[in-house]
């Protein structure tokens, strides 16, 4: 089943965290946290814990993501966390990976499974859409 909706972001915060040993690359690597809330078929929030080697002077880069999601997913309330992750050359996404953890899950959502995918409208709109089964 595809549910999908829309979010927004807030507390971008920049993580103090680096890679022991540290080894120098073109692009620095990092750490961050963010909180997302969710509109639609996707209603509540997520915390995301965020690692990436990103230039934001160029926009080049990846990232890898963990989010740990409370809501609900087409009226069925709880909790799971999801992973993703992507490249940009600054002006694209591509290399993108989406998975719900299984196991994860709590209440209606204690059996979800399945994958997803984000996207950005040219106005900054933020989709989201998750490909599920196991909702109870």
């Amino acid at each position: 089943m595809k549910i999908t909706g829309t979010f927004k972001t807030k507390n971008f915060k920049p993580g103090v965290l680096s890679p022991t040993p540290e080894i120098q690359t073109e692009l620095p690597t990092g750490v961050a946290t963010m909180e997302k809330q969710y509109f639609g078929q996707i209603e509540g929030r997520s915390a995301t814990l965020f690692t990436a080697a990103f230039d934001p002077a160029s926009g080049l880069g990846a990232y890898c993501a963990m989010e740990s999601f409370e809501g609900s997913l087409n009226g069925k309330s709880g909790t799971f966390n999801f992973i993703h992750s992507a490249a940009t050359s600054g002006k694209d996404r591509t290399n993108e990976f989406f998975s719900i953890v299984e196991g994860s899950g709590t209440g209606d959502l204690r059996a979800i499974q399945g994958s997803g995918g984000m996207r950005i409208d040219p106005d900054g709109t933020h989709h989201v859409w998750f490909d599920v089964s196991g909702l109870s």
